[in-house]
């Protein structure tokens, strides 16, 4: 008789897309993406960051004046994108907490990404967050709000 109480296939990769959140430096929002097939194998995770060759040091993580993170992070979803090195993302499946901007929608549509399944949706209202479901709807790509059965998955290392 198989175990009970597994996570399902949407808990894994939403939970994958929240342990690379983890990765990320940003003082004040992490988010992190992992993109999976057809036959639910991971393609490529993702987290905001500054690009390669930036040190984390260096650039400033400032969310006002004139000198911000908004003009050096690199989006999560953007970077499972490139992460996947050339991958064929066609009809793969973008797991990610914070629903994707407008920019990150223009590189999942260009992806051939058909699906995103996101767990929040923080600036629904914004007008970045109304050009990106404007897109990714018209271009097809289904919107799935994550329904999430648990408020919490344990990792455990202790073993």
């Amino acid at each position: 008789m198989k175990r009970s109480g597994y996570i399902s296939w949407d808990e894994f990769f939403m939970g994958v897309a929240l342990l690379a959140a983890k990765r990320s430096k940003d003082p004040n929002t992490q988010v992190g993406a992992c993109i999976v097939d057809k036959n639910n194998i991971i393609l490529s995770t993702g987290y905001n960051g500054f690009p390669y060759g930036c040190s984390d040091d260096d650039y400033s993580w400032e969310r006002t004046g004139s000198d911000t993170k908004y003009n050096y992070v690199v989006h999560a979803e953007l970077n499972a994108i490139l992460n996947a090195s050339g991958k064929d993302l066609h009809g793969a499946r973008l797991y990610v907490d914070l629903f994707p901007c407008n920019e990150c929608a223009k590189a999942i549509i260009q992806s051939g990404i058909s699906e995103v399944v996101y767990l929040y949706d923080k600036y629904a209202d914004s007008p970045q967050t109304v050009a990106s479901k404007r897109m990714l709807t018209s271009a097809g790509v289904k919107l799935t709000r994550y329904k999430n059965p648990h408020d919490e998955i344990i990792l455990d290392f202790k073993r």
